[in-house]
C-alpha cells in the first residue's frame, strides 16, 4: 500500500477526542502523526490513543506546521484562533479541515477563504450534520426539485436547559458568541444548503441574556456560573434573501420551550414541504388531497439485519480524506461556510444596534 496520508491535529480537546480523531482512526488510507495542544498532557494523551507509531506532540502549532510530511491539518481549537491557525496551515502547504464555525468573525473567515484560493490547498469546515442520513436524503429531494421553489425555511437549534459549562463556551472573547455561533450555525448551514441559496439581503436579529444571570440546577451539564456566562443564552433572526426567500433562525442553550431540538430545518416550497420534528416528514398535495409521509431512514425492517450506516462524523471524515486523495472539491465548501459566518455576524450586529443589517 502507498504511504498513508499524514495528518496533524491542532487542538486536542473535546471535539477532537469526541469526533475528529475517532473517525480519522477508522480510515485505512490516513494516519495521525502529530498532535498539538497548549496543554501538553492533552497532546500526549491524544498521541497515545490515536497516534501512529512515533507520533510527535507539540504545544506550539507553528512547529507542527514545519513538518513537510504532514499533508492535512485538523483545526479543533476555540473559535478565536481558527483563522490564524488555518491561514498558517494553508500557507505551509497543508489541506485544512477546520471545526465550525469557520471563524470567530466574518473577516477571519474571509482571510481563510483568500488563503485557500491563493495557496491552492483544500479547505473545509466541520458541518457534520450535512452527513446525517435524514439530511442527505432531504438534500437529494431538494436538489431534484421535488419540493419546488423553496421560499420559506426555519432553522432550529433549541435546547431547554443544555448550557455547555466546560471549556470556553461561555467566554465571548474566545468564542465570539453563545448558542447562535455554537449550534445555530449548524441549523443555518443546513437551511442554506437545502435551499441552495447563499445570497442574503437583510438580517434582523435579537439576542437575549434572560436566563444566563440565574443559577440553574436543571442544566444537563450542571449549574452554570452566571459570572462566567458572558455570551447570549438565546438569539433569533429573520433573514431575507435576494430572491425574496425568508429564513427564520432560532437558537438557544436555555429556553422555556416544550419541543426542543437542534440542527433541524423546516422547509416550505411550491410543490411540497418537509420538517424534522418527528423524524423526517414530507408533506404536499396529490390528487386533490393533502398528504404527510414519514420517511423510513433506518436499515431495519428485515429480521437480523440492522443495515450499514456510518455516523455523520465517520462519513464526514471519509468524504474529506477521499476528496484529497481524488483531488475533488469538499462537500462543505469554504465559500458556503463564509456566508454562514457573515449572516451570524449580521445577527449579532443587528441585535446590538436594534437595526436591520443590509448586505452589499
Amino acid at each position: 500500500m502507498a504511504d498513508k496520508l499524514k495528518i496533524g491535529i491542532i487542538g486536542c480537546g473535546g471535539i477532537a477526542f469526541g469526533k475528529h480523531m475517532p473517525s480519522l482512526a477508522k480510515i485505512a488510507e490516513a494516519e495521525m502523526v502529530a498532535f498539538c495542544d497548549v496543554e501538553e498532557h492533552r497532546a500526549r494523551q491524544a498521541a497515545e490513543k490515536f497516534g501512529a507509531p512515533g507520533a510527535r506532540t507539540y504545544t506550539d502549532y507553528a512547529r507542527l506546521l514545519e513538518d513537510d510530511s504532514i499533508a492535512v491539518v485538523h483545526v479543533c481549537t476555540p473559535n478565536d484562533s481558527h483563522a490564524d491557525i488555518t491561514v498558517a496551515a494553508l500557507e505551509a502547504g497543508k489541506h485544512v479541515m477546520c471545526e465550525k464555525p469557520m471563524a470567530k468573525t466574518a473577516e477571519g473567515a474571509r482571510r481563510m477563504l483568500e488563503a485557500a484560493r491563493r495557496t491552492g490547498r483544500k479547505l473545509t469546515i466541520g458541518y457534520q450534520n450535512r452527513f446525517r442520513t435524514d439530511t442527505q436524503y432531504l438534500h437529494k429531494l431538494c436538489a431534484g426539485g421535488e419540493l419546488g421553489e423553496l421560499y420559506f425555511a426555519k432553522a432550529h437549534a433549541l435546547r431547554r436547559r443544555a448550557v455547555p459549562t466546560w471549556g470556553v463556551f461561555l467566554d465571548e472573547e474566545k468564542q465570539g458568541g453563545g448558542p447562535l455561533i455554537d449550534i445555530g450555525t449548524h441549523a443555518l448551514d443546513l437551511a442554506l444548503w437545502m435551499m441552495d441559496n447563499y445570497r442574503p439581503k437583510t438580517v434582523l436579529g435579537t439576542a437575549y441574556h434572560k436566563l444566563s444571570s440565574r443559577e440553574n440546577a436543571a442544566n444537563a451539564w450542571g449549574p452554570w456560573d452566571p459570572a462566567r456566562f458572558t455570551v447570549e443564552d438565546s438569539a433569533f433572526a429573520m433573514i431575507t434573501m435576494e430572491n425574496g426567500a425568508t429564513i427564520l433562525l432560532e437558537s438557544s442553550w436555555a429556553l422555556n420551550v416544550a419541543q426542543d431540538g437542534e440542527a433541524k430545518v423546516t422547509l416550505c416550497g411550491t410543490e411540497g414541504g418537509a420538517d424534522m420534528w418527528d423524524g423526517l416528514r414530507i408533506n404536499g398535495e396529490k390528487h386533490g388531497k393533502l398528504y404527510l409521509n414519514q420517511v423510513q431512514l433506518s436499515g431495519k425492517g428485515v429480521a437480523f439485519f440492522e443495515g450499514n450506516q456510518e455516523s455523520e462524523a465517520d462519513l464526514e471524515a471519509r468524504r474529506w480524506i477521499d476528496c484529497i486523495l481524488r483531488d475533488e472539491e469538499p462537500i462543505v465548501k469554504p465559500e458556503q461556510a463564509l456566508i454562514v459566518s457573515e449572516i451570524l455576524e449580521a445577527v449579532y450586529e443587528s441585535a446590538r444596534t436594534g437595526q436591520a443589517v443590509t448586505f452589499p
